[in-house]
Formats: structure tokens, sequence, C-alpha cells
């Protein structure tokens, strides 16, 4: 999936879009019932959550379908994703508010999760400062004020460590502002997508929590198993694989499929990988190859299975068909690199049932996309204060959560310092173009298209306690993202914000305040959170994204 926000589905196939929004695990409830008190200084969670994790189990490798430990014991991989490093922000979404890193990657834990699916975009690595809003005294004991992407990157990794979990880095994107359909784009081509990878991979060599690495995500369109050289992405990733292994011999190398395969007909993005028993990717350094192919339900796009009389029955077939035979057959291990759903529909809870049974029966690695509860069309897996557990998916993931192979028992989460924040976070949406944005659903392909930009803002309205500007951050056929950036001229114990949309139909997301709309009339939205109250001089930016036929242009706002 794309992150950041929803992106066009385009009439064929397509995998879901993700988008902006708030999510995180009940750990706060979860300390309460332990008897835990209220937050403790930095340096003294940061200690006791390393003292109570277990290790991580080393580098793995595959053997014939299997992936194994350092022990040569059996491992499942357990992934969330956990986006935002991709998109326009270079930062992990969710970290404007009061949560914390340690209390993210902590929720995971607690979850019956082993890794964190980590998504980057090379425009991010590159990147010398982050680009979104950040709550630095929520996140004081990390030092990330002034600081890059990568050292952002490289702080997630050591916490991830200390709360006993591993860490897949996946190239979600060349660009920030959009997925990209093959590996290489004129902007940045195969040397820089080589180059940056070949960087981690040495960054992080002495490190076995980085386990393995996602070459590129969701080829899609032209994309080809074979073929023309300027569209082969068996032949990249062979390239792209090895050069990781030069730098890093011990990392697996994650190699997702393709959209349009030459003998099975089209899936979603990243979804087809009929063709590689009879091609596969072969690298220079042996047991390191893992075969990572993307799977959706119908909400996302109503692929022709879907439609199938015999559904959900049907479904193994199409899996064992287009992916799910490479481990059956002993030829690499699968693992199932992205599926979710918001279990809004019947269709979509039997999809869930039947792909749940179907990793469980096979003994299959996966990574749920996503944590953050602002992918479009999946949500995730906490509420939009990132804190409350979406109960409904985790009893839909449990089969394969529970302890086995690969998964320890999660110890208690520890919480982080969330003191209230002097300044209020402000997300910056990200403009996407397919899932990943999360994703991140199709019947042919899914081309991403890019984010338009933003366009001007208008002068800021002003009420007596509150100045206000609307910014549009990303729009696209059907829905737009944007923020409000908020300036208190004295103490504000509550406010408002409204303004005419003639074409809404919801509000999909919103983070910082709460919004409710008329359809095609209007939309309004009240503080929360930490934005309930505001104090004299405070600057807040908050945001919402909107279901609508088009973006209001330069609304004027009406401040309570």
């Amino acid at each position: 999936m794309s992150s950041g926000r929803p992106t066009r589905q385009s009439p064929a196939r397509r995998r879901p879009a993700r988008t902006l929004g708030v999510v995180a695990v009940g750990v706060a409830a979860l300390l309460a019932v332990a008897g835990c008190a209220g937050p403790a200084e930095p340096g003294a969670v940061l200690e006791r959550v390393a003292d109570t994790t277990p290790a991580a189990t080393g580098w793995l490798h595959t053997d014939g379908g299997t992936i194994r430990d350092s022990n040569n014991a059996p491992y499942i991989i357990k992934a969330a994703s956990w986006f935002g490093l991709e998109t326009p922000d270079c930062v992990p979404h969710g970290l404007w508010g009061t949560l914390t890193i340690d209390e993210a990657l902590a929720s995971i834990k607690s979850m019956g999760f082993n890794t964190v699916r980590l998504p980057f975009s090379n425009e991010c690595l590159a990147a010398t400062t982050i680009k979104g809003s950040v709550n630095y005294w929520a996140n004081r004991a990390y030092n990330l004020e002034g600081k890059r992407p990568l050292d952002v990157m490289d702080t997630v990794i050591a916490r991830a460590k200390a709360n006993g979990l591993q860490v897949i880095l996946d190239r979600h994107r060349p660009s920030s502002a959009s997925q990209s359909p093959l590996w290489y784009t004129a902007a940045v081509p195969e040397s820089r997508w080589i180059s940056d990878w070949q960087m981690l991979a040495a960054r992080y060599r002495n490190d076995p929590t980085v386990i393995g690495a996602d070459l590129h995500n969701e080829p899609a369109g032209s994309a080809t198993w074979g073929g023309p050289a300027a569209t082969d992405w068996q032949a990249a990733a062979t390239r792209g694989g090895n050069a990781v292994l030069a730098a890093n011999p011990n990392l697996l190398i994650l190699v997702e499929g393709i959209e349009n395969q030459a003998t099975a007909g089209g899936t979603w993005w990243g979804g087809g990988l009929a063709d590689a028993g009879a091609k596969p990717v072969s690298l220079a350094v042996p047991h390191r190859v893992v075969y990572s192919p993307h799977d959706y339900p119908a909400s996302m796009f109503a692929q022709k299975w879907f439609s199938d009389p015999a559904y959900p029955a049907n479904l193994p077939a199409v899996w064992d068909r287009n992916w799910g035979y490479l481990q059956k057959q002993g030829i690499a291990p699968v693992l199932l690199g992205e599926f979710g759903t918001a279990l809004a529909t019947a269709s979509d809870k039997a999809w869930m049932a039947s792909i749940v049974s179907y990793l469980k029966a096979n003994g299959m690695s996966f990574a749920y996309w996503s944590f953050n509860p602002n992918s479009a069309g999946t949500g995730g897996l906490v509420q939009s204060d990132w804190r409350t557990p979406e109960r409904a998916k985790l009893d839909a993931l449990a089969p394969i959560l529970t302890n086995a192979p690969g998964t320890s028992p999660a110890p208690t989460p520890t919480t982080s310092p969330a003191p209230t924040p002097t300044t209020s976070p402000s997300p910056t949406p990200t403009p996407t173009g397919a899932p990943t944005a999360p994703a991140p659903a199709p019947t042919t392909s899914p081309s991403p298209s890019p984010s338009p930009s933003p366009s001007a803002s208008p002068g800021p309205a002003s009420g007596d306690a509150l100045s206000a500007t609307w910014r549009l951050t990303s729009s696209w056929p059907g829905g737009y993202v944007a923020n409000l950036d908020l300036t208190a001229l004295r103490a504000v114990p509550s406010w408002s914000v409204s303004w005419n949309d003639p074409t809404v139909t919801s509000v999909a997301n919103s983070w910082g305040m709460k919004c409710t709309m008329v359809p095609k009339t209007s939309v309004t939205c009240t503080g929360s959170d930490w934005t309930a109250k505001l104090a004299a001089g405070q600057k807040v930016t908050v945001g919402l994204q909107v279901n609508a036929a088009k973006a209001p242009v330069n609304p004027a706002l009406t401040i309570r």
C-alpha cells in the first residue's frame, strides 16, 4: 500500500491506499491494570523496557520453504507495519501527540508481533531534517529535535531491540510523494536504489535487530518477471539482492511479486509470484530469499475471484497459484508482506478469516498493514487515539499471533514519558499514490496518482481567542486531507472551527480534533485530546481526511 493518505485506484487491479490518522495500543490501560504509576523520567523508562524484554534470536536464514533462526529452529516472522518514514513527514506517524516511540513499539509487542516492518523512501533517507510534526517534549528521551530522518530510523531500530522486536526495512517509495510501479524513476535511478540499500545494509551490519530488506514495494503496471531489462523485476531483484548481501550477507532479501503475470493473469500490486517458481531469484549468498506478496479484500478492489460463486472457498486456490506454492513446494519461504482490512463488510470478514486460516495452516510469516490507524481503507491495529486496541482485528488475527516458534510471550509494556506537550504536533498528511496509502486494491493495475501540490492557504481567520488557517495538503478524486494551523490569542478552554464543503459525504479520519459534517454542506471540528484546551500563545496543527467529490478552495472559516 501507499502510505500517507488514500490514493486513487485505477479501474483495474490495485491494492489499498494509506492515509494519515491516529493509532496505538492500550499501553496506558495495561499499565494501570499492572499497577504502574504515571509517567516516569525518560531514562528510567527506557532502562526498564530494556531490562524486561528478551534478546533477539540473531540472524535468520532460509531452508527450503522454512525460515530458521540462529539456533536452526523454525521461525515465523509476525510483523506489523508502522509507516510514516516514507511519507513527506519523514518520521513514523503518531508522534505528533503524546505517543512515544517506546509506547508504540510496546503496543506492537504486546499484541503478539515479533517484528516491525518499517517503510522508508529514498527521499527521506537523504533529508537533513524531519519534515512532519513531532511532539519533542513527549519524545524527549530520544533527542530527536534537529535530527535527520536517518537518525530517527536508528532510534526506532534501537528501541525495537530494547522492546524485543526485530525490524524489516521496506523501501516503500523512491519519492515521498507517490509510489512507483518500477524500482527506479528519473529522479531515483537504479544506481541510487542500490547505493542506498548498500548504505543501510552496512549501517546495521552488526545489529541482528534488522533482519531483512524488502527491496521495493509493490511492483506494478509495466513491471515484468523476466522480459525487457527496463521492466524485468526478477533481474533487478537479483542485482539489488546481491548488492545488499555484499554489504551484509546475513540479511533476508524480501522480493515482492508483480501485478501483471505472464502465466496467472492480473492480481494485486506486488501480489503476483506465479512465474517465480520457473524463474527464481538466485543470489550469490544462498538461503537468503523470501518471497513477499501482498493481498487485500474486496473493499480494496473487486478482483474477479471475489464474485466467484464459490467465494470464499475459492481463495486458497488463488493464493496457491499466485504465491503459496513457493513455500508449499519448498522452493522458498513466503512472508505475506501486506494484508489488512477494516472488517466493515461480510465479504471482508470472510476474506480475513480465510487468509488467517491459510497462513496458520501453512506456517507462513506475515506483515499486517498496519499499526497506524490513519491507513485509508484498512484503518489500523489501534484506534485514532493511537492507544486503544482494535479488538475485532486482534481477535481475527489471534490464531496466528498466539505463541509459536518465533513468538515469545509479550512482556508487560512500560509506559514512556507522556507529559503534556508544550506545542502541539502537526501531522502533515502525506500525499500518496499507492500502499502501500499503507496503503496500503486492484483488478487491473493501479497506477499511483501523484498528489497535487497543496493549494495556496487562505489568510488566517480570527475569533476573539483563536486564529486559524486552513491548508489543503493532499487531494484526489473522492477525498482530501487538510490541516488547521491554530494560534491561541489568549487562553482557550474549548474551540471549534467550521467551513463550507458542498461535496462532503463523510469524515474518514482526524487527529487533534473531532469532526462532524452535514452532508454536502459543511464540516465542523472541535478540539480534543491534546488540543481540547489551549494556553495563551500556544500554536498547534491538527488535521483531517474527508471523503468528498473535490476539495474546497480556500474556504472561509467560522471560529467559535
